[in-house]
């Protein structure tokens, strides 16, 4: 049996607890350059209510903007249809679920850049673009992961 053909772009899932800062940084700058046939999605194991209120003004400051969504949370297909999932450090915390454990991932286990000031918040940003670009290289043209 032969596995289904997708239609539609490969997704790249960032998780972390609140959807506020780290997962919406690394999907809108995925998402401002995607390699052909991917797009990037993000959502967190205890969603906020809204972003964080630097994390859209440290986007703007290197020309890419906020996703258009609000902190939203993991859902079991979401987990199951990404083709990569990464996390950006939350495996350690309590609101991590089980089931995601369970699933190929990677971990970035970068610290959460609301705790810290506003060097330390850029000093996050810019490792997540680093992480970022090194992704779009490793996925561009690759096959979906096993």
């Amino acid at each position: 049996m032969t596995a289904p053909t997708r239609t539609g772009p490969r997704t790249v899932l960032f998780i972390c607890v609140e959807n506020a800062a780290r997962s919406l940084m690394a999907e809108a700058i995925f998402n401002a350059d995607p390699p052909p046939g991917w797009n990037a999605a993000s959502a967190g194991t205890r969603p906020a209510a809204t972003p964080h209120g630097r994390t859209g003004p440290m986007l703007e400051e290197i020309g890419v903007h906020l996703p258009a969504h609000r902190p939203q949370e993991l859902t079991v297909p979401a987990m199951q249809e990404a083709a990569v999932r990464i996390t950006m450090g939350c495996l350690d915390d309590a609101s991590c679920p089980a089931r995601l454990r369970s699933l190929p991932l990677r971990d970035w286990a970068l610290p959460d850049p609301a705790r810290l000031d506003d060097a330390g918040f850029r000093d996050v940003r810019d490792e997540i673009r680093r992480r970022v670009a090194a992704l779009r290289q490793e996925l561009d043209g690759r096959a979906v992961p096993g």
